[in-house]
């Protein structure tokens, strides 16, 4: 009966891992790390042409992306998270003008837009704003 025991219940568990509660194929384990793909592409600011371009999503939530006003700058930090069913993004300049300004945004899945709060360090000031997908 022993032996017989843990056979059972990795089977069971098997099984649990395999069917979803509605009978159909379980999503993936890692469907946050999945979902960052959605925010790859080219992300323009309207009110200022100002350009995120997101190439790949990487381990830990690493963003391999860039920016250009027009001009391309460099991020310091590029990251991606979630926060309950939200995905976050946070970049970070430090680069010209722009040394520790950064970009807070939500991404909008109904709209398909980026937006949030963009804090221009040297001027200390804070300003809303969103970022559409250039098609």
């Amino acid at each position: 009966m022993l032996v017989l025991g843990p056979g059972i219940c990795v089977q069971l568990a098997h099984a649990q891992a395999a069917v979803d509660s509605q009978g159909g194929p379980a999503s993936p384990v890692h469907r946050s790390a999945s979902g960052f793909g959605i925010l790859q592409g080219r992300w323009v600011r309207p009110d200022g042409g100002y350009v995120i371009t997101i190439k790949a999503v990487g381990a830990g939530g690493k963003l391999d992306a860039s920016y250009a006003n027009p001009s391309p700058l460099p991020f310091a930090r590029a990251e991606v998270s979630n926060d309950g069913n939200a995905i976050k993004v946070f970049l970070e300049l430090r680069a010209g003008g722009y040394n520790g300004s950064t970009y807070t945004l939500t991404y909008d899945p109904k709209n398909d837009v980026l937006k949030g709060i963009y804090y221009q360090a040297v001027a200390r000031q804070s300003f809303d704003v969103y970022f559409v997908r250039a098609k």
